[in-house]
């Protein structure tokens, strides 16, 4: 092969190596958004609007949010690369990294969730103590909830309940604010949900508290936060990092969306915040 025509087609695999290596940056046109389903669909969309438009200003892209029906369609959909952004509990964070071979990236939490703890519920006057659970019927949010499932379910162990035992019967809710609805119209006689959404619905008057109260609080915990896919494009990641870290709320429109997310301002965190989450799921023979 002549000189000039060697050179001409080492060129055009130069290029067409180039370009190939460039797709996924090129590909990236929306970024892809959701959360576990831990509150009502509507309530869920509710919260996200003014953090997407923020995102959409400060990314300089559309931010699409991608409704999942439930946990673990959210950590799937993530490891099959159909999501880039998704907003997890702890243990769903822990399925997702294991999901992913260790990939998923947590990148910031709320101030609020390095000391997250969950409440215990009940309608029954004869329930004080975690002890007086025996023999009665409970509601837990999510199986893979870990503020309405994995720790209640642990710390409930560490006070001597063997929940598959001693408890009368056992249901799942689905999420923290059916949870409510659970013990407040009897169909249960105690329940579980975070501490945040419990907050939530009796400052919006959607809590009979002089008939439902809380009789118990866990011990603190590191739960929720915002998780990208790993091979997500290094940059991006850096500049939705920074969007979140820039949020205060001494400005009205960014206070509007941490006053959604229940959030005083989000700060940086890492996969080791989560290795007791991790024991826990073990513990609880909910992880392999």
């Amino acid at each position: 092969m002549p000189f000039t025509i060697r050179h001409r087609v080492l060129r055009v695999l130069a290029a067409l190596a180039f370009a190939a290596c460039a797709l996924p940056s090129l590909a990236q046109t929306v970024l892809r958004v959701s959360a576990i389903p831990d509150e009502a669909p509507t309530e869920l969309q509710r919260k996200f609007t003014p953090l997407g438009k923020y995102l959409e200003a400060e990314l300089g892209m559309p931010v699409s949010f991608v409704a999942v029906s439930d946990y673990a369609g959210v950590v799937e959909a993530l490891g099959a690369k159909r999501l880039d952004l998704v907003w997890l509990g702890g243990f769903t964070f822990v399925q997702a990294k294991m999901r992913t071979g260790g990939t998923a990236i947590p990148l910031v939490q709320r101030a609020e969730d390095a000391t997250f703890t969950s409440r215990f519920i009940t309608a029954d006057p004869a329930i004080k103590t975690l002890a007086d659970l025996k023999g009665k019927s409970f509601a837990f949010g999510a199986p893979s909830s870990t503020s309405g499932h994995l720790m209640p379910r642990y710390f409930m162990g560490k006070a001597g309940l063997v929940v598959d035992k001693d408890l009368k019967s056992i249901a799942f809710s689905g999420a923290h604010d059916a949870t409510v609805a659970f013990v407040q119209a009897g169909r249960a006689d105690a329940g579980v949900l975070n501490a945040s959404v419990w907050d939530k619905l009796v400052e919006a008057g959607k809590v009979d508290t002089a008939k439902v109260r809380v009789f118990n609080v866990t011990p603190p915990y590191f739960d929720y936060n915002w998780t990208v896919r790993g091979d997500l494009d290094p940059a991006l990641v850096k500049k939705l990092r920074e969007a979140f870290l820039k949020l205060d709320p001494a400005k009205p429109a960014h206070k509007e969306i941490l006053d959604l997310q229940r959030a005083s301002k989000f700060i940086p965190t890492s996969a080791e915040n989560y290795v007791g989450i991790e024991a826990a799921g073990k513990a609880a023979g909910l992880l392999d």
